[in-house]
C-alpha cells in the first residue's frame, strides 16, 4: 500500500493545531481566536479524509476545495493570533509554514482534478 503524504500531512498538522489550541488555552489564556483556529485546521484534515472516501471524482474535488477554504481560513488566523501578539515569531513561522505547504498541496491537487481551477 503507498503512503498518501496530503492526507499524513494533514493529520500531522491538525494534531499541531490542537497543541496550539491548547498552548493558547492553557498559557495565553485567549479562548475565542484559539477555537477558531482549532476548527479550521482540524476541518482542513476532516475534509481531507473525507476526499479519500469519495465516491466520484466530483465529490474529490469537493472535499479538496472545501478543505483548502480552511487551509485558507487557518492562515487567516494563525496571522491574527501573531499579530495579536498571542504566537511569538518562531512559533508563527513554524506552524505557518506547515499551513502554507498544506495550501500548496491542496491548491496542486485541486487543479489536477480541475485544470480550470485557478487557485
Amino acid at each position: 500500500m503507498s503512503e498518501n503524504i496530503v492526507l499524513e500531512k494533514s493529520y500531522k498538522f491538525a494534531l499541531r493545531i490542537v497543541r496550539l489550541y491548547k498552548f493558547l488555552c492553557d498559557e495565553k489564556r485567549e479562548y475565542v481566536m484559539s477555537r477558531e483556529v482549532l476548527r479550521a485546521g482540524t476541518k482542513l484534515g476532516e475534509h481531507v479524509k473525507r476526499s479519500q472516501e469519495a465516491a466520484s471524482r466530483p465529490t474529490f474535488g469537493h472535499e479538496i476545495n472545501t478543505a483548502l477554504e480552511y487551509a485558507s481560513a487557518t492562515e487567516f488566523w494563525l496571522q491574527l493570533l501573531h499579530d495579536a501578539e498571542y504566537l511569538g515569531h518562531d512559533q508563527f513561522e513554524s506552524i505557518n509554514n506547515d499551513c502554507a505547504e498544506m495550501n500548496r498541496l491542496l491548491k496542486s491537487i485541486s487543479r489536477s482534478v480541475d485544470p480550470r481551477t485557478r487557485n
